[in-house]
């Protein structure tokens, strides 16, 4: 185990979907001789690429968890996620990012910055991630990295450098210039691993020495050392190393390297790069909050010491053949098995039994993990996100869960399917935030809920794979939301005398909306006319009113309550008679607010051939899709649309048959906007038939 952190690089790999990252993972794990062969994402000899260890992956041919692995290059120990591509399992993208200390972005180099390139770069932005580029499939017909390099500057607004030129592009791809050494580099052999270093070609030489004036015009602005050499023509390697690795810390500077995992070329000097400019754990600040006595919070930088008090993130939680996996990242101190550790959210004591590192599927147990690592635990009973010390009370920060936008009814087929039903929606629950599931109180429907069609569909295909539960399901539901429009002023009493003492409380205030989607209660009550030990029974009140509400019968998004005055009674008054009082309240006020329904927006792109535009737009016209952009560029057109989510159910299959399969899309939930009358008035018409049957 290496124990200096300054040789520990944990990376992330992240891209648009099919860019080539399980592709370019396996080459990593070649080279660095992690395995002994080289196997395909969809290959001919049905093994399937490491990292993709599910077989449902392994069919589809897409990366749907993130996987772990670590491997060695250079005397440095690399940890590795390679994440998922579509959108859906965008929580595995988040979960990895707020761990990791770099990334490697790939980039189709037919296809450039794609929409997918630019939620993934937003993400790693949000938790400040420096990086390098990695321009794949320079042998692909229409390769140009010089082009996808400007993409990344005028599409997503890096600083983007390029570190390398090719040798000859598309089928006639045979190496890269390095334009520090100015040197080519040529990949030969069955795989690629003897690297066959010579001259630049003379076609090449006055490219490769432009190309190096703006790389190093780059570069020396992130060292003065470098700047001033320059001028003085005493340049050197190092110096330029140095000054580019200043650029990426700051994530003010991309390097751009290039090559094509498939055909065996430009791997190992992106390895080089990798431990070259990507930070140790050492070169990131990670801060945390520590709850002091008498409930002070104090926010603090962790110290990265293998000495210090314990502080690791539960970042994933998995079943797998080892049991329950807990996925951690240590950022202070030092984790042994047999360890006493606290679990920061529930106080409770918890056991090591086993540590692991994980290699996809595989695991090799180990005694201790140090600061800056990246391990297993099994059989840890947490939830993800959980803190571990060895008993101080400090927390990380948490990470960025989207809420879901689809459901759908889930029905078991028998008693035993039911029982298999269960264990397996406890499971996936507690693995993926954005995957929930809970029984409808009016219909007593089993509803699960996720981030998009294929989302839900992998889940239920895993229900029936992993646990032999035979399910059927509904067709997907949409996640509406409601609100009201206007401010509404309530004045409620709320009194019953039954015999004995009886229920007193009166209340008056204000309900209106509230811009930032969120519940807020605000007491103006003065004078003590409603007693201090009732205001938080009004505001449990209000607040157990927003989970349905009184217009559609769906949840209430962006309601402040503003409770200005009252009364009580010296006997009658108390906490369940303000909490009725406040929840008959907002059934008689909240409809005299102008309440609207609310669907769900998804920011959909589209992108494919120029000469389909036409009926990419109609198929986004014909679901009420609002068109917000349009790009092209070298054959190629990219439409951004805003679509209610309602109309997108099944829209791969009429896509696909439009544009002869040659159009793809993506999309995300942008925000939720007021529904058209008609659907409003089919989802009243329903809530009120529901009323009617008495649910």
């Amino acid at each position: 185990m290496i124990t200096d952190l300054g040789r520990i690089r944990n990376i992330g790999i992240s891209a648009h979907i099919d860019s080539g990252k399980t592709t370019l993972t396996e080459r990593i794990l070649f080279y660095t001789g992690r395995i002994r062969a080289i196997h395909e994402v969809k290959g001919k000899d049905g093994v399937g690429a490491t990292m993709d260890s599910m077989e449902l992956e392994r069919e589809r041919g897409i990366t749907i968890q993130s996987a772990a692995t670590h491997t060695e290059w250079l005397d440095h120990q690399i940890n590795i996620i390679d994440t998922p591509g579509h959108v859906d399992f965008t929580i595995e993208v988040e979960r990895a990012l707020k761990v990791l200390d770099g990334a490697i972005l790939v980039l189709c180099s037919v296809a450039g910055v794609q929409s997918q390139s630019i939620t993934v770069d937003r993400q790693m932005r949000r938790y400040n991630v420096p990086r390098v580029a990695f321009v794949n499939k320079c042998d692909r017909a229409g390769a140009n990295p010089a082009r996808v390099t400007e993409q990344l500057r005028e599409k997503l607004k890096h600083n983007a450098v390029m570190m390398q030129i090719p040798i000859g592009l598309e089928d006639k791809l045979e190496g890269v210039i390095d334009l520090v050494k100015m040197r080519a580099f040529r990949f030969e052999g069955e795989n690629g691993e003897q690297i066959i270093e010579g001259e630049i070609p003379a076609s090449l030489k006055v490219e490769a020495e432009l190309r190096r004036e703006v790389m190093l015009d780059a570069a020396s602005m992130f060292s003065d050392e470098l700047m001033e050499a320059l001028l003085e023509g005493t340049a050197t390697e190092d110096m330029i190393h140095t000054a580019v690795r200043n650029g990426v810390l700051s994530t003010k500077l991309t390097p751009v390297f290039m090559g094509s995992a498939y055909k065996n070329k430009g791997v190992q000097l992106l390895l080089d790069a990798v431990t070259r400019y990507l930070p140790a754990p050492t070169d990131i600040d990670n801060t945390a909050i520590e709850v002091m006595r008498g409930g002070e919070e104090r926010e603090f930088i962790l110290s990265h010491s293998p000495e210090a008090g314990l502080v690791a993130n539960a970042f994933k939680l998995e079943e797998g053949p080892y049991g329950q996996l807990t996925y951690v990242r240590v950022y202070q101190g030092t984790i042994r098995r047999s360890d006493d550790i606290y679990n920061s959210r529930t106080g409770k004591k918890v056991k090591v039994g086993r540590l692991g590192r994980m290699h996809a599927s595989q695991m090799e147990e180990i005694t201790e993990a140090c600061s800056g690592d990246i391990i297993a635990l099994f059989g840890v009973d947490c939830a993800s996100g959980d803190t571990f010390t060895h008993g101080d009370r400090i927390s990380l920060s948490s990470m960025h869960v989207p809420e879901p936008v689809v459901s759908l009814a889930i029905v078991p087929s028998d008693n035993k399917a039911a029982n298999a039903l269960s264990k397996a929606l406890h499971r996936f629950t507690r693995e993926d935030p954005t995957f929930r599931a809970h029984v409808d109180d009016e219909t007593g429907d089993t509803i699960i809920s996720g981030m998009g069609e294929l989302h839900l569909e992998v889940y239920i295909e895993r229900i029936k794979r992993e646990f032999g539960a035979g399910v059927t399901s509904g067709a997907p539901q949409v996640k509406y939301r409601e609100t009201i429009t206007c401010p509404v002023d309530f004045d409620y009493t709320h009194k019953k005398q039954t015999g004995g003492s009886g229920q007193y409380a009166k209340i008056q205030g204000t309900l209106e909306p509230s811009d930032d989607g969120q519940f807020h209660f605000d007491n103006k009550v003065i004078g003590g006319n409603i007693p201090s030990e009732y205001i938080s029974a009004c505001e449990k009140g209000f607040a157990g009113s927003v989970d349905h509400g009184q217009f559609i019968g769906a949840p209430v998004q962006g309601l402040r309550v503003i409770l200005r005055d009252g009364a009580s009674h010296a006997v009658d008054s108390s906490d369940m008679a303000f909490q009725v009082a406040c929840r008959a309240a907002v059934r008689k006020y909240y409809n005299h607010g102008k309440p609207v329904a609310l669907e769900p927006l998804m920011l959909v792109s589209l992108e494919g051939p120029t000469e389909y535009q036409g009926e990419m737009i109609k198929t986004l016209m014909q679901r009420r899709g609002v068109i917000v952009g349009t790009t092209e560029d070298e054959g190629f057109v990219r439409v951004d649309a805003n679509v209610p989510l309602a109309e997108m159910f099944g829209y791969a299959s009429v896509l696909r048959s439009a544009t002869a399969g040659k159009a793809e899309f993506t999309m995300e939930f942008a925000r939720y906007a007021p529904a058209p009358a008609e659907v409003t008035e089919q989802l009243v018409k329903k809530f009120q038939d529901k009323r009617a049957e008495g649910h």
